[in-house]
């Protein structure tokens, strides 16, 4: 079987992680995110890991280093990454999708998802220092930070739409057909 890629590109709180840990649990898959990259380099550097700092520093080092330096890196992991269906979280640019496409069996997948369903998620889940204390307000305004800027766009791009309004249950079956589809 050859290895299947799947980017998953979404809003925050969309449930691109959920989509990965289903498939690490149910299917051995692996997955690399964008932003783990960053976390470590904050960590390294003993910041917290905020939202605000995450897009402070991918903007420092995509201006600094090329708008594809993360996507190289995903790129490379992925290549090396031995699993049979490996899942890319957090695709975020046309750029990080530019080097994932030349890798056989990639497939681009956009979780869609109502902005109420998300900013509930972020919030109860508090993956970033800042994320339990956002109002809707706030949340509602970083929709429009430069880092969630060319998502939607990615939209157009994507082979496969999955919708992350229902249960878990409707968003691992989308799933687990367009992974029947690619694994033929």
């Amino acid at each position: 079987m050859a290895k299947l890629i799947l980017g998953l590109v979404g809003e925050m709180g969309s449930g691109k992680g959920t989509i990965a840990k289903h498939i690490i649990e149910e299917h051995k898959g692996s997955a690399h995110r964008f932003s783990t990259i960053l976390r470590d380099i904050l960590d390294r550097a003993y910041l917290e890991q905020s939202r605000d700092n995450l897009q402070t520093l991918s903007t420092i080092l995509r201006k600094n280093f090329g708008e594809d330096l993360l996507a190289k890196s995903i790129y490379h992991d992925t290549k090396k990454d031995e699993h049979d269906i490996v899942v890319v979280d957090g695709v975020r640019r046309m750029a990080d999708i530019l080097y994932l496409r030349e890798v056989p069996h990639f497939k681009l997948i956009y979780v869609d998802a109502d902005i109420k369903n998300r900013y509930e998620r972020i919030i109860k889940r508090g993956e970033n220092a800042d994320d339990a204390k956002k109002s809707f307000s706030e949340f509602e305004q970083a929709n429009h930070d430069e880092s969630e800027s060319q998502i939607r766009e990615l939209k157009n791009y994507a082979n496969y739409i999955v919708d992350n309004n229902g249960t878990f249950i409707e968003l691992y079956k989308q799933i687990e057909d367009i992974l029947k589809e690619n694994l033929q």
